[in-house]
């Protein structure tokens, strides 16, 4: 026994001489955090929704790591999205998406600071060299490898007489066993149902009040642009309803649109109403007051879309709000105008009506033309004209194509969440912005082959991981084993 204390000992010692404090973890973090860092990602809204997720969840694990008497030990998987234009080899899962960003999958089970912010440089290939300037006494680390990085061997009999988990081991099964949809359900719903049971008079209030001011301000909907929690929209909508209370005047201009809580504050090129929320009253009385100006600015926009239309055969310009970054109506509107000019001098032979029932997208941070498999055309402001006329005129066949498979995909992707939400006597069931319709058919096709009794009531989100969301919500992968 006294053996056993003192070895005890000499372990929290070489912890400790092993350990960073959370002020440094964040500052030896701050170029992984740079690389990832959604609020770069404006242009790839799929890259930087993975992104946000994943910082989400590695942030869980760092605040758990911090824990006095943190014991529990579950590998955490995480898939990043790096600005970085060249492939680097390393021992980590890499790919490319077509945008051109390196996507980094790695996982956690280190149980400190120090080897957990190493293994997360080491495995997006950044420099680890200032991680040495911290006042860390440590060997160099070394990549992550299969088993866990330990300055000692304990006997198996430690974790037997002492009740602790063998990390060792831990790290083994995990490997070993890949996760599964029965063992995740079976591992997690239990937490899912305590935080969806607490979660529900929030719930309730917030369709309360989005029902309220909808009525009361005659507003066509009321969004979100991110998943906040329930009780932080809750609290958007009372300081609208505050304002509505102290301002009723200034809201007169809102009948039939669309509110959406977001980053900035402004009109966006889809027409609605953005509200920021780390804006305060001020700054919201200032935009329903400029309503009157962004309509007009809207109508000048709706026709510079006709112009472009005219132009190019009938086609139509589109904004898609999952597929497209948040843009404001004066940034789409400069694009717009920008784009117009162009095409205006180039005076491309169209044939009038020729490209009718067609769609079409502006980006501004593409060099070539694509034609995306939901039928739509995504076509760069910077494209040459005569590239682009003979682009479209080769894909206009495959275009029409796949806007009808798109149409065929919306129908049996309503008719499967429909018929999965009875089946499993879901609460909800809906899927992330960055999931495909073929994803989300796929998926609800093999979930409809089992028996998961586990999600009677339960809100299920098809996303690109497993986790269970502050306010009791499921999220499972859309291609989950």
């Amino acid at each position: 026994f006294v053996r056993l204390c003192l070895d005890k000992i000499l372990l929290q010692c070489v912890l400790q001489s092993r350990t960073l404090s959370g002020a440094d973890a964040i500052n030896a973090l701050r170029p992984f955090y740079f690389a990832v860092h959604p609020d770069f990602f404006g242009q790839h809204p799929k890259e930087r929704e993975v992104n946000e997720n994943s910082l989400k969840r590695l942030n869980g694990y760092l605040e758990n790591l911090q824990k006095p008497g943190f014991r529990s030990f579950k590998p955490t998987q995480l898939t990043f999205y790096v600005r970085e234009r060249e492939p680097n080899s390393s021992n980590v899962q890499e790919s490319f998406s077509a945008s051109g960003f390196r996507a980094v999958s790695f996982t956690l089970h280190t149980r400190d600071l120090l080897s957990t912010v190493l293994d997360i440089l080491n495995s997006c290939s950044l420099s680890t060299e200032h991680v040495q300037s911290l006042n860390v006494n440590s060997q160099p680390h070394k990549e992550a490898k299969s088993t866990v990085n330990r300055p000692i061997k304990w006997d198996k009999t430690y974790y037997s007489f002492t009740g602790f988990k063998d990390p060792e081991e831990e790290l083994e099964q995990a490997q070993r066993v890949e996760t599964t949809l029965l063992s995740w359900l079976d591992d997690n719903e239990a937490s899912a149902v305590k935080k969806l049971k607490k979660s529900l008079p929030l719930r309730k209030e917030l369709e309360r009040l989005k029902i309220e001011l909808s009525h009361e301000l005659q507003l066509s909907d009321i969004r979100w642009q991110r998943s906040w929690g329930i009780a932080h929209r809750c609290s958007q909508l009372h300081s609208l309803g505050r304002l509505v209370q102290q301002r009723p005047e200034i809201l007169e201009n809102v009948k039939g649109r669309t509110v959406v809580f977001t980053d900035r504050s402004g009109m966006s090129a889809a027409g609605h109403i953005m509200l920021g929320t780390m804006d305060v009253h001020h700054h919201w009385t200032k935009i329903f007051e400029r309503l009157p100006n962004y309509y007009k600015l809207q109508k000048r926009l709706l026709l510079l879309e006709d112009r472009i239309s005219q132009l190019l055969g009938g086609i139509q310009v589109i904004y898609i709000e999952e597929l497209q970054p948040l843009l404001t109506l004066e940034e789409y509107f400069e694009i717009l105008n920008s784009f117009y000019n162009k095409l205006r001098d180039s005076r491309l032979p169209f044939h009038p009506r020729s490209l009718r029932g067609l769609q079409m997208i502006l980006e501004s941070d593409r060099y070539a033309p694509s034609l995306h498999e939901l039928g739509h055309f995504m076509i760069p402001t910077v494209c040459d004209p005569a590239a682009l006329q003979w682009f479209i005129f080769a894909k206009a066949q495959e275009a029409r194509e796949n806007l009808k498979r798109k149409e065929e995909m919306m129908i049996a992707e309503k008719e499967l969440i429909n018929t999965s939400t009875e089946r499993f006597s879901l609460d909800r069931l809906y899927k992330e912005p960055s999931v495909s319709s073929a994803q989300m058919i796929d998926c609800c096709k093999r979930l409809l082959e089992e028996s998961l009794p586990y999600l009677q009531g339960m809100h299920l989100c098809i996303s690109h991981f497993y986790s269970v969301l502050q306010d009791g919500d499921l999220c499972i992968p859309w291609n989950w084993k």
